[in-house]
């Protein structure tokens, strides 16, 4: 059966979806689009879905009895509502990064899920698909020995001008924040911000580059640059230290040349083409569960410990290096 899908948020990342699903998976339809921009969601219906609905507004989408689940691709402060609705309606929900900006909502979000008793919620954490952090994974468990350390950085191009500090964890880190967990199968207990000399590509509202120190339960110290104007292109490292050696995430693939006296390779400069097959992989792996009435991967209880990690990180940027504890809630059985 094919699922009817329903997409809320046609910008970037959303349109995007709406290809692959339309143009390059299986199992899937788009059915459905809204957007607070009305053009934009006109335009994925002209170009990528011609029979798709266009809804004013998200939550009469996600109450069609036309969708049978639905994305959540808009900006992260509107996840919440959206998501709550698609769980009242028994709809599996896929939810783009971050689950959302705040423990307290993200909170709501486990708490209406558990209440059902059923996953209905996916969130968009990529990276757990991408082959070369299953590699590293595998690196991990096989020959590094315990982690000790962690040294990763998130470097993007550049980022729009209304793009703040804050926005610099929820939006950027929480990346690396939930692929920690996964990669260490550990839980983070304290944070720490330290902001070296900033760049001349920032602004008032943007101190950038910062330096994330994460602890966690087991002992582990992750060291994380985050650098969301950096000019030279959209650059992911991530090398672990173990008892017995290391592992560093591979490069993506680039042919390397030697012309002009130079020996050099090109930098990707697109988020969405680093990850591509990471994103065609969780959106198969969500489609393939909706069909079953549910969802795969990671999901509500992932995205609510990312956004109890990133309000630390928030709250440590204004307090010069010193930590911020983390409490690790009880996990409902549902997550078990």
């Amino acid at each position: 059966m094919s699922v009817r899908i329903g997409i809320i948020g046609t910008g970037a990342i959303g349109r995007d979806h709406a290809r692959r699903i339309a143009q390059v998976l299986a199992g899937g339809t788009v059915v459905a689009l809204a957007d607070a921009n009305p053009a934009a969601a006109e335009a994925v219906r002209r170009d990528i879905a011609p029979g798709a609905e266009v809804f004013a507004r998200g939550q009469d989408l996600i109450a069609s009895p036309s969708v049978d689940a639905v994305l959540v691709t808009t900006t992260g402060a509107t996840h919440e509502p959206y998501v709550l609705a698609a769980i009242a309606a028994g709809k599996p929900c896929f939810c783009e990064k971050p689950l959302a900006t705040t423990a307290t909502a993200a909170l709501r979000i486990v708490e209406a899920e558990t209440a059902l008793g059923r996953r209905l919620v996916q969130v968009g954490f990529m990276r757990r698909y991408d082959a070369g952090y299953g590699a590293l994974k595998d690196a991990i468990a096989r020959h590094t020995g315990r982690p000790l350390m962690v040294h990763a950085a998130h470097r993007n191009q550049s980022v729009p001008g209304d793009f703040d500090t804050p926005m610099a964890i929820h939006d950027t880190l929480i990346h690396e924040i939930d692929v920690f967990r996964w990669l260490l199968e550990d839980d983070h207990v304290s944070a720490r911000v330290l902001f070296p000399r900033t760049t001349s590509r920032s602004h008032a509202n943007l101190r950038d580059p910062q330096i994330v120190i994460l602890e966690t339960a087991k002992g582990v110290v992750i060291s994380v640059e985050v650098f969301v104007n950096c000019a030279y292109g959209y650059d992911i490292q991530c090398e672990v230290v173990g008892e017995n050696g290391t592992a560093r995430l591979p490069e993506p693939m680039a042919v390397q040349t030697r012309t002009g006296a130079r020996l050099q390779n090109d930098i990707l400069t697109d988020w969405k083409e680093r990850f591509i097959d990471a994103y065609d992989i969780e959106l198969r792996d969500f489609l393939q569960a909706a069909a079953r009435g549910t969802v795969a991967g990671p999901g509500a209880w992932d995205g609510y410990m990312a956004a109890v990690t990133a309000d630390a990180c928030v709250s440590a940027q204004a307090l010069a290096g010193e930590a911020v504890p983390i409490s690790t809630p009880a996990r409902p059985a549902l997550y078990d």
